[in-house]
């Protein structure tokens, strides 16, 4: 090999882990069993970048083995400010070990030595070898290494933008050589390896002195001739500067038992590094890792894409006889079509710029793989869509909250997207994209047992959404502007009254003024403290309205209450469009649960319990030629889900009975009879059962029913005596939870919950709630799914005008046609009732109403 040919790459492997760790967010990166990557991905990303731009003959990675080393026993305080390692981090190092070995990479640590001593040893043999040497680090000790034949790669950016630290590029940035860098570290200190600075001295002092002198020991030798209170402090700190010095000194003579020519790299292991990958589920770096050489093989090009760009009739033209599945990349600005990119393979991509499309969209006989279609389907009438990579991604990993399509992209494909060149902002190749994720997230669905949810349930779901948004529900504009001005005048009188009661205006909206007029000058008892003083949230006014009756929190807690209800009617305002109808944007992709969610606006939080959200409600109308509004929603689901899931004998003989559930169940705990549960019996045990399926505690059953825990707990024992079952189920499923690191509803849809083995209790805790309450509130979601799957085919079937409006949580909205009321409460009762076959009947309640308040039942 010749010497030009001889290039050693040293790498930093606990410094540079260390960036890729903080440099990705951990929560995007996790294994379905809830282990971290981002440090494993960051890493691997870093050395193919690495070793394809550098293309390095030899290789080798030095670790630190423990922060105890000959340094910490000169000075105990070395490295001691440094925070404990964190457990995500930790638990990914065996795995970056055996990464590297199938990088087919050599790696070392030495007892009482740091990286940098490895690295510094290996540097120097190598330099004398002929060598040309390249340190990846994000130490800056390592500066002392570097000359004509050594370069250190210190990381700008996470483990991706590099400086060369060349002998020029030290000196342009600290004006002094690499051999001068230890003596000028030794005066400023490095409070990363908490060593004391000298007082007074700065950056730009120590620069000096070290120029002025040439060396540390020059300087040191003549300090008397450095004058004023910098001269003292530097003759009043010797000893801790030579210390400094000492420490900073990297050493290059260890014996490392093996020869620069053993570290020569060949190449990766291919099947090693795809099991290793298959393992840690990172799929975007397979791609990537083709483009460098296989141990005993050649190096394998990247996949190009190739982008052509055409007009609208060409490429109509073009897909006319077309019959394999095509994937389609959107361009849109506010849901204005800007342009579209078609895929007919992983390779080849078609651009078209403007909106004008063909009629091959609408075509249900050409497949199509899109990202995020709903906005395709209603605006340009979409049609074929077989698989959408977004829903397929939340069901992979529901938890998550990127699922862009340029970050799936990244995560799993490993690309960027390029939006430097004509196609401004919008990368063309992102429909060869489409097709690569479609296969990867297709197979991971299929091999968690979730094809048929997402065939038969999430897609449906997807297409029966986007044509009801369409639809949207009628308001009484009238009715709303009118509720709008009363909750105004309400807010206006009990302003003027809280005023009244401080003796002094003030602005009531404002946190500080708040606590001036509450507790400095009512000298009311003071609530949980804050950084900007005590709290005045909701609650908090509502414990001081309970503990002292001063009637001005009667009137905050007014204005509060009303204000709220005012953003939801002003909400409401500005959303009605020019067809007098409210057309919300429901949300598939956002509750880790699957239930969905609405915005703009959200429909799903309009209050029903008061007398006041109900005025709301009733502005929600059925509007001609339709009659009426019908409401359907179960009974008590949840609760009907738990018997299912438990197998509790009483609670399932409880719900056959047909009587009400929660007496029922009260007259059992409590050992009286059914006529004899009074109101807070029943209130008692509603609470209690409703609050065991969300993983409350004996302690959170206090607080809610304002009894001692004590007596909670006495409680949830009697429960728990009746209701074995349920205490035998709320325990297995936290345990399997924990054993598979992920619970499932009655579907198969998964919820991966990492924090269920975190050492936090905080965080374990609220994971083992979320254990309890995932499979039952889950379930609940995959079934109002399916009525509403089966109440839109059946409408159609039969051939109905009426139709759907919404679905709020448990709750399917309807507009009821003339002459279609008995034959739609039919279809509706019976679609729902067999939505899914529990243990126990799932009971339909319905209601018909001009309104929608007045359609409740």
């Amino acid at each position: 090999m010749s010497t030009d040919q001889k290039r050693l790459l040293l790498i930093d492997g606990h410094s540079m882990a260390y960036r890729a760790f903080y440099a990705l967010p951990a929560e995007n990166f996790k294994t379905s069993s809830g282990q971290p990557t981002n440090a494993i991905y960051g890493f691997a990303s870093m050395l193919i970048n690495l070793i394809k731009e550098e293309k390095p003959s030899h290789i080798a990675v030095a670790f630190d083995v423990s922060r105890k080393t000959f340094r910490t026993e000169l000075f105990p305080e070395y490295k001691a400010n440094r925070a404990s390692t964190p457990d995500e981090f930790r638990s990914q190092m065996s795995f970056v070990n055996e990464m590297i070995d199938c990088f087919g990479i050599k790696h070392f640590e030495m007892e009482g030595y740091e990286a940098d001593d490895i690295i510094a040893t290996f540097a120097k043999s190598a330099e004398k070898n002929g060598y040309q040497v390249l340190i990846c680090t994000g130490d800056r000790d390592s500066f002392q290494l570097v000359n004509s034949n050594t370069t250190v790669l210190y990381p700008k950016k996470g483990v991706t933008e590099m400086s060369r630290m060349t002998p020029d590029a030290v000196l342009e940035k600290y004006g002094l050589t690499p051999a001068q860098y230890p003596d000028f570290a030794a005066l400023r200190g490095d409070p990363s390896d908490n060593l004391p600075s000298v007082p007074g001295v700065g950056e730009k002092t120590a620069t000096k002195w070290i120029s002025d002198y040439g060396n540390l020991e020059k300087l040191l030798a003549n300090a008397q001739e450095i004058t004023g209170k910098v001269g003292d402090s530097l003759r009043a700190n010797v000893e801790a500067i030579k210390l400094n010095r000492e420490l900073t000194q990297l050493l290059d003579d260890l014996d490392l038992k093996v020869q620069i020519e053993d570290l020569g790299w060949l190449g990766f292991d291919s099947n090693l590094m795809s099991n290793f990958f298959e393992k840690m589920e990172i799929r975007a770096l397979k791609e990537r890792l083709k483009s460098l050489p296989q141990a005993g093989g050649a190096v394998t090009k990247e996949v190009s894409i190739k982008v052509s760009e055409i007009s609208a009739e060409e490429i109509s033209k073009l897909l006319d006889k077309h019959t394999k599945p095509i994937a389609i990349a959107f361009d849109y600005e506010d849901e204005t079509l800007l342009g579209y990119s078609v895929a007919t393979s992983n390779t080849e991509v078609y651009y078209v710029q403007g909106s004008k499309i063909g009629e091959w969209i609408s075509k249900p006989q050409l497949a199509k793989y899109v990202h995020s279609a709903k906005v395709a389907l209603k605006n340009l009438g979409l049609s074929g869509v077989q698989s959408d990579i977004e829903l397929l991604a939340y069901l992979c990993n529901p938890g998550s909250r990127n699922l862009n399509l340029s970050d799936l992209a990244e995560r799993i494909l490993g690309k960027v997207a390029n939006s430097e060149d004509l196609f401004s902002q919008f990368d063309p190749k992102q429909a060869a994209w489409i097709f690569e994720l479609q296969k990867e997230l297709s197979s991971e669905v299929k091999s968690k047992g979730m094809i048929s949810l997402y065939e038969d349930l999430e897609q449906p779901t997807l297409l029966l959404l986007s044509q009801i948004e369409e639809i949207g529900i009628a308001v009484d504009q009238g009715k709303l502007n009118q509720l709008s001005a009363h909750f105004t005048k309400i807010v206006a009188d009990e302003t003027a009254m809280a005023h009244k009661e401080a003796g002094h205006e003030f602005n009531v909206s404002s946190p500080k003024q708040l606590q001036v007029v509450l507790f400095d000058e009512l000298k009311l008892p003071k609530t949980k403290k804050i950084k900007t003083g005590f709290t005045t949230d909701a609650e908090s006014l509502e414990w001081l309205a309970g503990k002292t009756k001063h009637p001005l929190l009667k009137h905050l807690l007014r204005i509060r209450e009303t204000s709220k209800l005012m953003t939801t009617i002003d909400g409401l305002i500005s959303a009605v469009e020019p067809d007098g109808r409210i057309h919300t944007n429901f949300q598939q992709t956002v509750a880790a649960t699957g239930r969905l969610s609405s915005t703009d606006p959200n429909l799903q939080n309009i209050p029903i319990r008061t007398e006041e959200g109900r005025k709301i409600r009733d502005c929600f109308t059925a509007q001609s030629p339709y009659q009426d509004l019908m409401t359907a929603d179960y009974s008590q689901i949840e609760m009907r889900i738990m018997a299912h899931l438990s197998d509790d004998k009483g609670l399932i003989s409880a719900f056959e009975s047909g009587e009400d559930l929660h007496s029922t169940v009260a007259s059992q705990v409590f050992g009286v009879k059914k006529n004899e549960v009074d109101a807070e019996m029943r209130r008692t045990i509603k609470a209690m059962s409703y609050g065991l399926a969300y993983g409350l505690s004996s302690f959170g059953l206090a607080q809610q029913l304002d009894i001692d825990p004590a007596s909670a707990s006495e409680l949830m024992g009697k429960y728990f005596e009746r209701f074995g079952g349920i205490r035998d189920y709320l325990k297995i499923v936290v345990e399997q939870a924990r054993e598979l690191g992920y619970t499932q509803t009655i579907l198969g849809r998964r919820r991966y919950l990492p924090d269920l083995n975190h050492e936090n209790r905080q965080r374990r805790e609220i994971a083992e709630r979320a254990a309890l309450n995932a499979p039952i509130q889950g379930s609940a979601a995959d079934i109002i799914k399916i009525a509403m799957l089966k109440v839109d085919s059946k409408i159609r079937s039969e051939n109905l005008k009426s139709r759907l409006l919404l679905q709020v949580h448990d709750e399917l909205i309807l507009e009821v046609s003339p002459g279609e009321h008995e034959i739609l409460s039919k279809i509706v009762k019976e679609q729902m009732s067999s939505a899914y076959e529990l243990k126990v009947p799932l009971d339909v309640n319905i209601g018909v109403g001009k309104s929608w308040d007045l359609a409740a039942h």
